[in-house]
């Protein structure tokens, strides 16, 4: 297209700017409009896809009928069959007298559906029956009508990754994008910002009979490196803000970044998956991962080391327990399944370590816990027949009140006595 038709199209429509990215969106916006293709229009929320759809229709044959903007996401969803194909008398709760529905009353003209990711899966096979044939049915009707009605959708979301979540369905995503146009994100326009901050300033200024607001070198600086997340909206409401509280007329780059949010001030745009409760990148959680990590370990050299020096203290064990939990011990027996140990047994086995130290230089450090254990053990079943029998000698043998002094069932004490051989 030449530049004056283009120049003509953003005069017209109010558009601002002279990004390459802009000028091929309204370029392909142009070319497409005076056709019936359906078109599909991307970008982020607040970059200003709704002007586009204007672009479409008042350069096409329609521009005398009818356009509609319909946002997907505000309609609830049991009633947007209704609102986009119209209802019979009674065919719901509430339905008092017949309706038409947005595709009825538009024939002829051109509907918008913005945030088309958030239709419902069964309003999508509806939809795509009116894209494929012109056909539709009311709701609580069988009777089949017929529009002629040219749709153009928007979506700030991947249709295509929506496509493979299950959330939209492959046939319509197909049907919409015959012509894609893909509208540039603010931070992605360069100067463009600047034009777009004296436009708002110079609006505001006759809203509410100000002088007009003046970034400095340095304030500009600041505000071509911030990425604005809610792209020409969050922009307009800036220069808003500043227009309405500022005394000074000139704006400095301090002045500014008082107005610039914190969260976002100067920083890359981390993506976040929408299922996520948390805010937290997974860069970060990373990070701390890795700095506890080498956190530990620096203390478990330290405790190794007092252990090798000879320092069997318990209370340096207990100081540094927290290093113990959830141990996988892989080595437990003969056994390949891993147990946990806990730090009271961990410190047991540290204080069971003796150290040899031989003719050289060499320190060795062996086990010494197998030289007590088979002692230990022996000692503990010899107290538990000790008690049980002291139990039934008080009970009269009497089994049910012995087990009730040694707080075990009857079943228990009955296969202790047979296992220690208690002659009753």
């Amino acid at each position: 297209m030449k530049d004056s038709e283009i120049l003509s199209i953003k005069q017209r429509f109010g558009i601002i700017g002279n990004s390459p990215s802009l000028i091929h969106a309204i370029e392909v916006a142009a070319q497409v409009a005076p056709t019936d293709m359906t078109v599909l229009i991307t970008g982020e929320s607040g970059s200003g896809k709704e002007s586009f759809s204007k672009i479409i229709h008042q350069l096409s044959v329609r521009k005398h009928g009818r356009l509609i903007a319909i946002n997907c996401g505000a309609i609830p969803e049991g009633t947007i069959d209704s609102e986009l194909f119209g209802h019979e008398k009674g065919s719901f709760t509430g339905a008092y007298e017949a309706r038409k529905g947005y595709f009825e009353v538009t024939d002829g003209g051109t509907i918008f559906l913005d945030e088309i990711a958030e239709m419902p899966l069964g309003t999508q096979a509806r939809l795509l029956r009116v894209l494929e044939n012109g056909e539709f049915i009311k709701v609580g009707s069988s009777k089949v009508l017929r529009t002629n009605v040219r749709v153009v959708a928007a979506s700030n979301v991947d249709l295509h990754a929506a496509v493979m979540d299950g959330k939209f369905r492959e046939d319509l995503y197909y049907r919409l994008s015959t012509v894609p146009i893909a509208v540039p994100a603010l931070r992605d326009r360069g100067d463009d910002m600047l034009l777009l901050f004296r436009k708002f300033a110079s609006d505001f200024s006759e809203k509410y009979r100000v002088k007009p607001i003046q970034l400095s070198e340095n304030a500009q600086a600041v505000l071509l490196k911030f990425r604005f997340p809610g792209n020409i909206r969050q922009l307009k409401n800036l220069v808003e803000q500043i227009s309405v509280l500022e005394l000074e007329r000139s704006v400095s780059a301090d002045t500014l970044r008082r107005y610039l949010p914190n969260d976002f001030r100067n920083m890359p745009i981390l993506y976040q998956r929408k299922d996520k409760d948390t805010n937290v990148s997974e860069r970060d959680i990373l990070y701390k991962v890795l700095f506890d990590l080498k956190q530990d370990v620096t203390e478990l050299k330290k405790l190794v080391f007092q252990l090798i020096s000879g320092d069997h203290d318990e209370q340096l064990l207990q100081k540094h327990q927290g290093l113990f939990k959830n141990i996988e011990d892989e080595s437990a027996g003969e056994s390949d399944t891993p147990y946990i140990i806990n730090p009271v047994e961990k410190a047991d086995r540290a204080l069971n370590m003796k150290v040899v130290e031989p003719s050289g230089s060499d320190v060795i450090i062996q086990d010494i816990t197998h030289e007590t254990e088979s002692d230990d053990s022996l000692s503990i079943e010899k107290k538990e027949k000790e008690l049980i029998i002291k139990a039934l000698q008080k009970n009269n043998k009497k089994r049910k009140y012995a087990a009730q002094d040694l707080g075990i069932s009857e079943r228990t004490l009955y296969r202790k006595i047979k296992q220690y051989q208690i002659n009753e």
